[in-house]
């Protein structure tokens, strides 16, 4: 197995890829574990995996705490298994930004799966990422599908507008809301409306269920009218352009239009027209008891189905692979302009020299960073002179 030195693979670390490709649990457990520590060496190992992944479904679950995600995940995973279905769970916790603690209380409910060697459940931190996801969850994912785990499911921490954040892992989203939640339904409003797929009001054995069905009945019914004839009406397809990829990512429209544009553009040449839009289901549980369990993964299966006959789906995985290789660009560029913070004696003597009026901020960021463009053209222009 290749790669450069980053992702180039050690013979201990050929091997528990092997092993985890042959079926190992505990392989699979110490991979995880590596990706999640970003231990040394868990870059050639993710690298080496890549080949093996794309055929899982995988499904993100989130909403506001208090929803049920846990219980209703637990209730999947053991449908999924009664049909035959291998399941994957990576429950992504809230990471305390004062503690820096992940809340685990609620995984004490997942236990119906207790002892079922098919069934492997993972619970990792947020990281501090007010999404909830991390690259380290996305790499899970990466390990469970290269696994062979027929189903992926991702719990997240229900951060509100910025679980935007699970459309770029997973393929299918569903939104949980408990009944009577008004002001939760009003937050969906304010941006994670466009990532559903799928609507579930959970508890819905609880007065206000019928008020708050009907209440995000309207919403879809708004989201899909006004931009009808505009967009997919899918994640995959509004998400790139939404408010949300803008900020905080100046390149974010630029990178869209390098991978097959706006979406709309994408789709045609997946031949996408031929196949009717995506509206999104709006559907009652009581994980509790499993009501309605069995509706929610039929539901999960016809968007699937849905991704794979309109082409949808290529075009989602292509934007999603390109935020990922921004994602590890701007983290490695951040971590070499970081080292040369460090040896210029770091950000509070440069911060000083700011205040002393000996430079401004603007001339310190261009010499930091112009070494480091500097290496970047000149392996361009030796590309350049090697190509001709």
């Amino acid at each position: 197995m290749g790669g450069t030195d980053a992702t180039a693979l050690g013979d201990g670390d050929a091997e528990l890829v092997e092993d985890l490709l042959a079926g190992s649990h505990r392989a699979l457990a110490r991979v995880i574990t590596r990706i999640e520590n970003r231990s040394s060496g868990y870059r050639g190992i993710v690298a080496a995996l890549h080949e093996h992944t794309g055929d899982a479904d995988v499904i993100g679950i989130t909403g506001a705490p208090g929803a049920g995600k846990s219980t209703l995940v637990d209730k999947l995973a053991a449908a999924y298994r009664d049909h035959g279905d291998t399941v994957g769970v990576v429950a992504v916790d809230p990471s305390s930004p004062y503690t820096g603690g992940a809340v685990l209380g609620d995984r004490i409910r997942m236990s119906s799966n207790v002892g079922d060697m098919d069934v492997f459940f993972r619970s990792m931190s947020a990281r501090g990422q007010l999404g909830g996801l991390s690259m380290a969850t996305a790499d899970a994912v990466k390990a469970l599908d290269a696994f062979g785990k027929d189903a992926i499911i991702i719990e997240t921490v229900g951060a509100g507008q910025n679980e935007v954040d699970v459309v770029r892992t997973a393929d299918t989203v569903a939104v949980l809301v408990q009944p009577g939640s008004g002001d939760d339904v009003q937050t969906l409003k304010a941006g994670i409306l466009e990532i559903g797929d799928v609507f579930v009001v959970n508890k819905a054995d609880m007065d206000g269920a019928e008020r708050t069905l009907a209440e995000l009945e309207e919403m879809v019914h708004r989201r899909e009218s006004p931009t009808k004839g505009l967009d997919g009406g899918h994640h995959g397809f509004e998400v790139p352009n939404h408010p949300d990829d803008g900020a905080g990512q100046g390149d974010g429209d630029g990178g869209d239009e390098a991978d097959g544009g706006d979406g709309d553009g994408g789709d045609e040449a997946d031949g996408g027209d031929e196949a009717p839009e995506w509206t999104p289901e709006v559907l009652r549980t009581v994980a509790n008891t499993g009501e309605g369990v069995a509706e929610l993964i039929e539901t999960f299966d016809a968007h699937a189905t849905h991704l794979r006959e309109s082409g949808a789906i290529e075009s989602t995985k292509r934007r999603r692979y390109a935020e990922e290789i921004r994602t590890l660009v701007r983290s490695d560029v951040g971590a070499l302009a970081a080292a040369e913070i460090e040896r210029r004696g770091g950000i509070d003597a440069l911060a000083d020299s700011v205040r002393r009026r000996e430079t401004d901020p603007y001339s310190l960021a261009a010499e930091i960073v112009d070494p480091i463009a500097e290496c970047v053209e000149s392996d361009a222009g030796r590309a350049d002179r090697d190509a001709t």
